[in-house]
């Protein structure tokens, strides 16, 4: 009993940790040389430092910026000016309708799944500055099962050292051998935390460099103060009313979706000068 459980630690955690170990050589090998000289856009930045839904962000924050939408602390945003000059703004004003008003959190979501944010990921994986998706996202599923090894081990460990007779000194032994299987997972882990974070995040380690040159501090000109929401996010420009739009929840039932709006929820055509969704639109 004690070797069949013994056995299946080892499998559990050989076969987890040389899956971690091939996807994380396989990401390495992959990796796309960076273009020497290249300068980093606020939209790339963006995007290497919080992925699709900060690009969303920089560019509701830009639009606002140059008034031409308007951000209320109540989680709405209003179209001033419907024309957007390029594609992640005009990707913006789509996800908020026609109708010039809409919750932050439904637009920021369609904007980040949309096509122009797709094709700017596309360009940085292709020039070598971000980690693919498909990589990204087998690093983490390899990491997910040498935790669950683990746990695994411990707990064939645990049913090995209560099951084993304690007379012929069965325990120590047991806590001995699979010592050797919790080793391996918890040293793959550890070795992990440091060599496979390059490939669980958005920048590859070229693209990181170029973060690294860029400032998080809003000096006073516009591209420091956007480059400061890229690189760290809404909260490093101290705006506490921009804070609060941007982490309000969508608790709207959509109607493309087939639902009615639910009672209490300001969604209808009558409330759109409400004060509680900011100001409404007043012509395109």
């Amino acid at each position: 009993m004690l070797w069949l459980l013994l056995l299946s630690a080892c499998a559990v955690a050989g076969t987890s940790c040389a899956r971690l170990c091939r996807a994380a050589v396989h990401a390495a090998v992959a990796g796309a040389p960076a273009p020497h000289g290249h300068r980093l856009t606020v939209y790339e930045a963006a995007y290497l430092s919080g992925g699709p839904v900060r690009v969303a962000e920089v560019t509701m924050v830009s639009m606002a910026r140059q008034r031409r939408l308007l951000l209320a602390h109540t989680g709405w945003v209003t179209v001033v000016d419907p024309h957007g000059r390029d594609a992640l703004e005009r990707a913006v004003l789509r996800a908020i309708g026609s109708e010039g008003q809409s919750r932050i959190a439904p637009v920021r979501a369609a904007t980040a799944g949309g096509a122009p944010v797709q094709a700017l990921a596309d360009r940085l994986v292709a020039a070598g500055l971000a980690v693919p998706e498909e990589t990204r996202r087998t690093v983490r599923s390899a990491l997910r099962q040498v935790r669950g090894a683990l746990l695994v081990v411990l707990g064939l460990g645990g049913v090995a050292l209560f099951t084993t007779p304690p007379d012929a000194g069965g325990s120590s032994s047991a806590v001995a051998w699979f010592a050797l299987p919790l080793v391996l997972t918890v040293s793959c882990l550890l070795i992990a935390r440091v060599e496979g974070r390059p490939y669980t995040g958005w920048a590859s380690g070229p693209g990181r460099r170029l973060l690294c040159a860029l400032s998080a501090r809003p000096d006073g000109d516009e591209r420091t103060y956007l480059t400061a929401v890229a690189v760290a996010g809404v909260a490093a420009v101290g705006d506490p009313g921009l804070v609060t739009a941007f982490a309000h929840r969508d608790r709207t039932v959509h109607r493309e979706h087939g639902h009615r709006t639910r009672p209490g929820d300001r969604g209808g055509r009558g409330d759109r000068d409400d004060p509680e969704r900011g100001p409404a639109r007043r012509g395109r």
